[in-house]
């Protein structure tokens, strides 16, 4: 009894069976087809072969989830509590500080994910069946289990097939595979336990057919197709959350903790010890509140974030998620898949074997550049008959066509043949010269049967050539004769022990082999047979080609390498190639590489104890990519996953940050990741590393500036309620230093440029504290001397007779000063300011300072601020005062940094002896 509802029997391993077995258990005919009548009915058993849409986050939740913030909730009940009170301006500046930062999250979350929408624009729409016998175009969507589809060269496969017939059949899988030339199709089944670019037997929806023509029945439509497994595997997907946000998360529930128990133990001491009317200590604490916060954290790192991702845009790095410009600058761990990114994607031969010689040939992708090396010395190609002969095969017997446009060489048909063609303008040949000189008369076309292309030529003086390349085995049985000797027709017997010698060593370099050989026949003769073919040839060489690495990926490599970030190859190609590429970019050495066969007999733990050990993958599927990036980021690693394919898609979306290639990567893959390389080149991922590190250093220069400012203005509003003194900062005062001051300052420093030696860093631990010991002790010191500059100049000012407004004043300029001076000191961390590039290196530092300066100036002297805040006028003596208390908080700050330095050095120094001695 036929199995005929095929999508409801997922176990059934269709390409293990044959072709007739395949169709009696779907109920079907290769001669005939479905009835339209079963057809129909198939579609309302299975439904319409498309997936299933995901379910989108309304634009309102999405503005509510901006607000889910503990800073935020802390922001939002400071302004409840002063709007009860009647402190409107208050209010008003704490609400805004909230709406800008949940606007611009919000903007920046605009950009949804449609990774699963980009999958489904890869269905085919339309599709060529046998229904009834008759052949018709019918949707993609109205296929069923069962329909034979009929498929040429270009065609998109519409679902799952079984292949039935099939004529010279290539099919471009790379969007599932990895792999980057076609792979060839036959009607054969397979092992049960072959890899998916094993099935040579199945065509999958939404691959491409490269070349010739196939019959094929349909096995499984919608999600469950291949590419509707990968959909749901995507849909499955939980994003993790980035190493930045992990901290500003673990950042902001200590610091509202820490805000909130300060504020209670200040009030409790107002109250029971110093009898305050709780009336009036509850404004107090209110102000002490306001003073702690930091309003313009989350806006000034958001602000951050956008600057890097322009950096980033500047080496063609474009970032899709804020978050993950940050993410980079942490990554232990890049894992990388080969086609396309740390190789060219272009095929190249590499190796070129003649009787007498061994040429190594330089250059890489399709354009013609590049020469020939002999014994690791430069060669003339014209000065090598034999080489040129080669050359000439390459060009003649050629379906493929390269074009130079504005970005370049790109090609029009088979890879391994533009690779040819690019070896014969190498050698100097004239394509139309020599196509001209020799014009083809007939041809057969490879096909994976005969594993040859032969074709035939005439030239202008009465003589015919038969030109043939392919399987070095295949070729090799129908030479008798090698090119060998002084003259340019001497041959010699074929010596079958050195050309299997050469094909071996070939295949030891992971290279794709090919065979060149010529026969001349009668010039009557025009066309051609397979009994032409069968002896009589003359073996010219050999050609070894690849997808080679790019040269701009080994430095790349070598650089994430000193900066202590793992570069790990995943790989749907095979794995003597992955192997190859791997040496060659000095990944996996001397370590084996692990197969997708091997992972799958892996539980999770077995492989989180192999994965830190292991740089190369090969032929993993997206559920191994997965349970890889899985696996490494049990171990603590953070983890960058790159790919182009669909099959990358789901590991993107659950590595820390995702990196598609723009320009030859799938949408589904752009969309599911973080980031998009638009030139496809790995060591734009090292550039962008360089750019993620400079804002992680940027954000912690930020805090470390920030903190000590709201720090010293909470030590002095607790000194005032805890030595019963008036109050030296009133609340509005407060917001004025945090929000136009101090937020106007601490932006400069998200214009930081990134230090030199950040590349010659190890990556920060993924679990450290965004506040570290020394920042722990450096915001305590300053917060210390912010608040003895700001209390010291305000009970001076009470002391000589002053009014309340004027020591008020002064103790807010004095704040302003200190974060003036410190901003200075807070371009680096240990690094001395007292250099030209400390004082001058950021000129919006300096900009930042002046324009500072001019709102504490219009502060202080201008009278509806005055009005507005309670400020007043100050003298020129009071005014240097001001300035002698922040240039104090910025000499003690450097000596603190000397001080370090030299501890840090002795250490250093300590540990290199003790070295030498042990």
């Amino acid at each position: 009894m036929p199995l005929t509802p095929s999508n409801d029997h997922p176990d059934i391993v269709w390409h293990a069976l044959s072709a007739d077995a395949v169709a009696r258990q779907l109920g079907t005919s290769a001669q005939t087809g479905l009835h339209p009548d079963e057809a129909t009915r198939r579609l309302a058993a299975h439904g319409p072969n498309r997936l299933p849409a995901s379910p989108r986050r309304p634009a309102w939740r999405r503005l509510l989830a901006q607000f889910h913030n503990v800073l935020i909730y802390v922001m939002l009940g400071s302004a409840a509590v002063t709007a009860a009170l009647g402190h409107w301006i208050d209010t008003g500046v704490l609400l805004g500080a909230v709406i800008i930062n949940a606007l611009i999250g919000f903007v920046q979350e605009g950009k949804a994910e449609s990774a699963l929408d980009a999958i489904r624009r890869m269905l085919s729409p339309q599709a060529t069946v046998l229904r009834g016998s008759e052949r018709q175009m019918v949707a993609a969507e109205q296929l069923v289990p069962g329909d034979v589809v009929l498929l040429a060269s270009g065609d998109k496969v519409p679902a799952d097939l079984r292949i039935v017939s099939a004529k010279s059949l290539r099919a471009d899988e790379a969007v599932l595979t990895g792999e980057s030339v076609p792979s060839d199709k036959t009607g054969a089944p397979v092992a049960e336990d072959a890899a998916l670019g094993d099935r040579r037997g199945m065509l999958y929806s939404g691959t491409l057919v490269a070349a010739g023509t196939a019959v094929g029945v349909v096995v499984a439509t919608g999600s469950r197709t291949e590419l509707g497994r990968i959909s749901t595997l995507l849909a499955q997907v939980e994003a993790s959350t980035t190493p930045l946000m992990r901290q500003i998360a673990r950042f902001s529930h200590w610091l509202a903790g820490a805000i909130l128990l300060f504020v209670a133990l200040t009030f409790a001491i107002g109250v029971l010890w110093r009898g305050q009317a709780p009336s009036d200590m509850f404004m107090m604490a209110v102000a002490l509140a306001a003073s702690a916060i930091p309003e313009g954290l989350p806006a000034i790192m958001t602000i951050t974030l956008a600057l890097g991702v322009r950096r980033m845009a500047q080496h063609r790095a474009i970032v899709r998620h804020l978050p993950a410009v940050e993410t980079l600058g942490s990554v232990t761990v890049i894992c990388s898949d080969k086609t396309g990114t740390l190789t060219c994607n272009e095929m190249t031969v590499q190796r070129a074997i003649t009787a007498e010689r061994v040429y190594d040939v330089t250059g890489t992708g399709y354009a013609p550049q590049g020469g020939f090396q002999a014994g690791g010395r430069a060669v003339a190609p014209a000065e090598q008959p034999r080489l040129q002969a080669v050359a000439r095969v390459d060009l003649l017997c050629n379906d493929a066509t390269l074009h130079h446009g504005a970005e370049g060489w790109s090609l029009t048909g088979d890879p391994t043949e533009g690779a040819l063609l690019t070896f014969a303008l190498k050698a100097g040949l004239d394509s139309g010269a020599t196509q001209a000189a020799l014009p083809r008369i007939d041809a057969i076309p490879f096909e994976s049967e005969h594993r040859f292309m032969a074709t035939l030529h005439h030239d202008h003086a009465g003589h015919a050539l038969i030109m043939v390349k392919g399987a070095p085995e295949r070729v090799l049985d129908m030479c008798s004769t090698q090119a060998s000797g002084p003259g340019e027709d001497d041959t010699a017997a074929l010596d079958h022990t050195y050309w299997r010698r050469a094909v071996n060593d070939c295949a030891a370099r992971a290279l794709r082999v090919l065979a060149i050989a010529i026969k001349r026949v009668p010039a009557q003769q025009h066309t051609l047979s397979f009994d032409d073919m069968e002896s009589g040839f003359t073996l010219l060489g050999l050609l070894g080609s690849m997808d080679p690495p790019r040269p701009e990926a080994l430095a790349a490599v070598a650089e994430c390498h000193a900066a202590g970030v793992r570069v790990k190859m995943i790989t749907g190609d095979h794995a003597e190639t992955a192997r190859a590429i791997g040496a060659q970019l000095g990944l996996g050495l001397g370590r084996p590489a692990l197969t997708g066969a091997e992972i799958e007999l892996m539980d999770d733990d077995a492989l989180r104890e192999v994965v830190s050990g292991v740089d190369v993958f090969a032929r993993a599927s997206p559920e191994h990519k997965i349970r890889l990036v899985q696996a490494l980021q049990a171990r603590g690693e953070v983890v960058a996953m790159t790919g182009d394919g669909v099959n990358d898609a789901p590991a993107l979306k659950r590595a820390d940050v995702g990196v598609a290639m723009g320009k030859n990567g799938t949408e589904a893959a752009k969309d599911a990741a973080a980031m998009v390389l638009a030139d496809d080149n790995f060591a734009t991922l090292g550039a962008a590393v360089r750019e993620g590190r400079g804002v992680y250093d940027n954000v912690r220069k930020f805090i470390l500036f920030m903190l000590p400012t709201n720090g010293g203005e909470a030590l002095v509003v607790f000194a005032a309620i805890a030595f019963a003194l008036q109050l030296p900062l009133t609340a509005a005062q407060v917001l004025w230093i945090n929000l136009a001051t101090s937020g106007t300052l601490g932006l400069a420093l998200a214009f930081e440029p990134t230090e030199h030696d950040v590349m010659r860093r190890p990556p920060r631990d993924p679990r450290e504290s965004l506040l570290s010991g020394l920042f722990v002790w450096r915001v305590l010191m300053v917060s210390l001397l912010m608040a003895a500059a700001s209390l010291g100049l305000f009970l001076w000012e009470l002391e000589r007779g002053a009014g309340l407004e004027k020591a008020r004043t002064m103790a807010v300029s004095a704040v302003v000063a200190s974060e003036m001076f410190y901003l200075l000191s807070s371009r680096h961390i240990l690094r001395s300011a007292l250099t030209r590039e400390g004082l001058l290196g950021n000129p919006q530092a300096l900009v930042a300072i002046a324009v500072c300066a001019l709102l504490q100036l219009a502060f202080v002297h201008t009278p509806w601020l005055q009005a507005v805040f309670g400020s007043v006028d100050l003298s020129p003596g009071e005014w240097l005062r001001v300035l002698l208390a922040g240039a104090m908080v910025f000499a003690i700050a450097e000596i603190e940094k000397l001080v370090l330095r030299r501890t840090a050095m002795k250490t250093s120094h300590l540990k290199m002896q003790k070295t030498r001695t042990s």
